[in-house]
């Protein structure tokens, strides 16, 4: 699989407008290069620099395999679902690192199955994983503003 981003390249600064300096909008994802089985996608952005630990942005599933592009905004793919992020809301929740220039990992999953149910914060990626087929990320990288 391969995964870009109109918005912002690998392993470069993602624009304040997709943080909570900006709009806190999601930014644009395309995947490329999808396995044949697969049925579904899942999505999950996450800060592994937190300084508890990993700080969940994001995290959604069953969207359907007809969607390999997601458009900078807040709409979702019809049937997709949301998951509690570490805001506590259902959406995408921005970069907003407390201090310093933290990593954001967007990571998209080819899934074996269309309909994974009972899916929450704790259990996504241990859910995911036992459907995932391939996977693929890519890390954007942010730091507020003063």
């Amino acid at each position: 699989m391969k995964i870009i981003s109109n918005n912002f390249k690998h392993n470069q600064d993602i624009p304040n407008k997709f943080t909570c300096q900006g709009q806190d909008i999601r930014p644009h994802l395309k995947w490329t290069d999808i396995p044949k089985e697969t049925k579904s996608f899942a999505i999950s952005v996450i800060d592994p620099d937190a300084p508890m630990g990993d700080f969940i942005h994001w995290l959604i599933y069953n969207i359907p395999v007809s969607i390999t592009e997601l458009d900078e905004g807040i709409e979702i793919p019809e049937k997709s679902i949301e998951v509690t992020n570490d805001f506590g809301k259902k959406e995408y929740g921005g970069p907003c690192p407390p201090s310093g220039k933290h990593r954001y990992f967007f990571k998209v999953y080819a899934l074996d199955s269309e309909n994974i149910n009972d899916v929450n914060k704790d259990n996504f990626l241990q859910k995911i994983q036992g459907h995932t087929i391939d996977s693929i990320e890519i890390i954007g990288l942010y730091q507020k503003n003063k």
